[in-house]
């Protein structure tokens, strides 16, 4: 809901509702479509947030034609400014400035958020906004310690959300996530080669000569010959 108002036709506009009664689909939303869907950063999508490191930001122009953008930085680029505001660090880039565009023309935005660790997506609607001239602003949505130039900061205003299903959805990860995923492994196969290597190193010792020279309480030599111990019978 947004400000009382039912936001469901932000995520199923007329036509998608009609195209959902064409192909029978329509009774499956329909609960859905009477509560609306959240317009709130709750806790869930605040955590969602917090470990992604790319986004896809989907502008359109007045005339409508419609631009992708992929965004990216460290984890947990995009910070929660308010409950109902989402902010990130533009950075420099190509400067085509497609997205920048759009936005002085058309406010309309969405931004599409994939997990292939966890095979999750979320898909915010909304409204975004640049701003370039907020020095405080741009110093808290940059990621300090990150290689690369804040020029502005993009705000968005959530309008509904909603979290998508794991079909189709690849699951793939990072180098970080593999290297703390496998840390105990490696760490376990680092033992194993260390005592591996040790007992490598006692295998390869020569033997002992005072215990290969025969000398001691068994086989005692007195003329170069061994002599047998023979025990008597009573």
């Amino acid at each position: 809901m947004t400000n009382g108002i039912n936001n469901s036709e932000l995520v199923f506009t007329a036509a998608g509702r009609r195209a959902q009664v064409e192909r029978g689909s329509a009774h499956s939303y329909e609960k859905r479509v009477a509560a609306g869907f959240p317009d709130r950063v709750t806790p869930e999508l605040a955590a969602f947030l917090a470990e992604q490191d790319q986004a896809f930001l989907a502008t359109a122009s007045t005339a409508g034609a419609p631009y992708i953008q992929h965004r990216g930085g460290p984890k947990g680029f995009i910070k929660v400014v308010d409950e109902r505001t989402l902010g990130f660090a533009d950075y420099a880039g190509n400067r085509q400035y497609i997205t920048l565009g759009n936005l002085s023309e058309n406010d309309r935005a969405h931004l599409f958020l994939l997990d292939h660790a966890s095979r999750r997506r979320i898909k915010i609607w909304g409204r975004a906004r640049v701003v370039e001239d907020d020095p405080a602003l741009i110093e808290r949505l940059f990621d300090q310690g990150y290689r690369a130039r804040a020029q502005r900061a993009i705000l968005f205003t959530v309008e509904a959300w909603d979290v998508n299903c794991q079909a189709h959805i690849m699951a793939r990860f990072t180098e970080a996530e593999i290297a703390e995923a496998t840390g105990v492994l490696r760490q376990r196969i680092a033992t194993l080669e260390a005592e591996n290597a040790r007992l490598r190193a006692t295998l390869e010792q020569p033997p002992d000569r005072d215990r290969s020279s025969g000398s001691g309480r068994h086989g005692m030599q007195t003329d170069g010959r061994e002599k047998s111990t023979v025990t008597a019978k009573p």
